[in-house]
């Protein structure tokens, strides 16, 4: 079944086909044709990560949590080409966001944080991927680490700017304050875990079962569906304490990287 909708406040509602309940089918048509991004921002967000927004005219919209494919081309031909989550929320402006890690000798990162201005032009393709999309319809519990906090942050834009009221909690863990990705925006719904640097009277370690307890404790009316984004080591860390503390297996979903 495709959806388009248009939320009564004139919020904008991305075009989803759904092919079982929670599975979100991605249009093939439209996230496989190459198309042509204009930078248009840059946002510090930390000292290793920064927001580009692009504007994007034929961008048809997006499912929180989903990615893009990203291809620059050098003047003698050479193309580099990786994969990207999506950090903005959907509202049919054409404009995307991505926020990027600065990783040592890394050709599309090291372009985007050393050479990148304003006016620059980026072929996209996408969106891509519907496994780990949240399109807002049921409680979602968030574990980030890192930059795996990107596509989270989609999901938090979307409950916020939709006013939606289904739960939605995001625990997401930093070696300290510094390096805690939007920062600014973060709200009551988030619990930042720090593990080496922490404020004064803030426990410092891992991601542990006692931050799970008061949300798996007491889950709301047909459960959480668990949403885990980042490195391998943090994505098999946190599916354990989540198994652990009563979450079934098949939903949780997981997108991790190194």
């Amino acid at each position: 079944m495709t959806e388009t909708a248009t939320h009564p406040t004139g919020a904008f509602t991305p075009p989803t086909r759904f092919a079982v309940p929670g599975r979100i089918e991605v249009d093939g048509r439209v996230a496989g044709a190459w198309q042509t991004a204009t930078l248009v921002e840059i946002r510090r967000e930390t000292p290793r990560a920064s927001t580009f927004r692009l504007a994007v005219p034929g961008w048809a919209g997006h499912v929180p949590g989903q990615h893009l494919m990203l291809r620059l081309t050098a003047p003698d031909g050479y193309t580099a080409q990786r994969h990207y989550s999506l950090a903005s929320a959907p509202d049919g402006s054409g404009r995307i966001e991505l926020t990027l890690d600065h990783v040592r000798d890394g050709e599309v990162s090291g372009w985007f944080h050393e050479v990148a201005r304003p006016g620059d032009r980026i072929e996209v393709r996408g969106p891509l991927s519907g496994f780990f999309a949240w399109p807002g319809d049921r409680p979602a519990l968030l574990l980030g680490a890192g930059s795996g906090v990107v596509p989270l942050m989609s999901m938090v834009r979307h409950h916020r700017a939709r006013g939606l009221t289904v739960p939605l909690r995001m625990l997401v863990s930093a070696r300290g304050p510094e390096e805690l990705i939007y920062a600014r925006e973060l709200g009551a719904e988030t619990t930042p875990v720090f593990t080496r640097r922490a404020p004064a009277g803030t426990r410092v370690g891992r991601l542990g079962a006692e931050h799970l307890t008061p949300f798996l404790a007491d889950p709301p009316a047909g459960g959480w569906e668990a949403y885990v984004c980042g490195s391998n080591s943090f994505a098999e860390h946190a599916s354990r304490l989540l198994v652990t503390a009563g979450q079934p297996v098949e939903r949780i979903r997981i997108e991790r990287f190194g």
